[in-house]
């Protein structure tokens, strides 16, 4: 019976030691220094602004990264490239239930369900919540030192935000949104 208790207090100790060898540790991220840009294009031009990240980590496991999660504040949607009555019109339509309806749907998550490790950068997939729809999506992420960064192309129409989507609406004519915006994204650790 001594024997019993001791060997599995060997093992309790080996397989403990093990774990915490191999523990995940969060690296946050400061929201400060990070930087989230947007880009929406239309039959006409483009527009293009900022939204501010208001949390988030990445799960490091032995100097590699295995997840993480982060989380915008969609009231902080900014339009950089207009002034005045211009941009306050436009930065209303996006904060209205036409676009992301920020009142109800004031944030929009990202979280890293799985991570390929490609050498010179990450193959991530997650899941990517806006305006209350999730939905997949890939791409590649880039590691230098304590900064990472990606651009990313989202198809909107996913997460019901339709308005002046030729996808939807017939005879839009020169008022046509393109269905897909761009955001490049710029993490930093602390």
């Amino acid at each position: 019976m001594k024997m019993n208790i001791l060997k599995g207090s060997i093992l309790s100790v080996i397989v403990l030691s093990l774990v915490a060898f191999n523990a995940i540790e969060k690296q946050k991220v400061d929201v400060e220094a990070s930087k989230i840009e947007w880009e929406g294009e239309k039959l006409t031009g483009s527009h293009y602004g900022t939204i501010d990240l208001k949390e988030g980590y990445f799960e490091m496991e032995d100097g590699k990264l295995v997840g993480g999660k982060f989380t915008a504040d969609m009231n902080s949607i900014d339009v950089t490239d207009l002034e005045g009555d211009d941009k306050a019109k436009l930065m209303g339509h996006l904060r209205s239930d036409d676009f992301f309806g920020v009142k109800k749907y004031d944030e929009a998550k990202f979280v890293i369900n799985t991570v390929a490790d490609k050498g010179d950068s990450y193959g991530i997939s997650g899941d990517l919540t806006i305006k209350g729809k999730t939905n997949p999506i890939a791409f590649d992420l880039k590691m230098d030192g304590n900064t990472a960064t990606t651009e990313l192309v989202i198809d909107r129409t996913k997460y019901d935000i339709k308005y002046g989507s030729d996808s939807f609406f017939d005879n839009l004519g020169d008022k046509v949104i393109y269905d897909e915006f761009k955001l490049d994204v710029k993490l930093v650790m602390k």
